[in-house]
């Protein structure tokens, strides 16, 4: 292990959360300004993109936890995939005006909210990295 650190990388920040989502997207960079847009998020650290414009790192506040991204890199074994089989749940009190500014920014409403048989409003946007998003306003 090296003791060398890395010049680029970004100071440490705090990690919020229990289980943290790292998605791997093409346009890493684009999604977090997309989801600053679209869900109030805030950048907490990021590295840099290479010369080929992406990024390793991205840290993401967003409503209270985390979220981290990063390109794409199939020279390493890890190459950026449609996303499937998974939905980001952001829990809010104000469905209307999430939903509305997230659709604003350029998601697609796949399910506008509506009150649900388990008695909360309850719906689903798709952005446009193809990430599933679900929204739940507790009744």
């Amino acid at each position: 292990m090296s003791d060398v650190i890395d010049p680029k990388a970004p100071a440490a920040v705090e990690v919020k959360g229990g289980v943290v989502p790292y998605l791997s997207l093409d346009g890493a960079v684009k999604a977090a300004t997309f989801y600053e847009k679209a869900f109030g998020a805030t950048i907490a650290a990021q590295y840099p993109p290479d010369e080929n414009g992406r990024t390793m790192h991205i840290h993401l506040y967003i409503n209270g936890g985390s979220l981290m991204l990063s390109d794409g890199y199939p020279e390493h074994g890890a190459p950026a995939l449609p996303p499937q089989g998974y939905t980001l749940m952001l829990p809010v009190t104000d469905i209307e005006t999430w939903f509305k500014r997230a659709v604003d920014a350029g998601a697609e409403a796949k399910m506008k909210p509506e009150k649900m048989f388990w008695g909360d409003i309850y719906g689903e946007l798709r952005d446009p990295f193809g990430v599933t998003w679900a929204m739940n306003q507790q009744a």
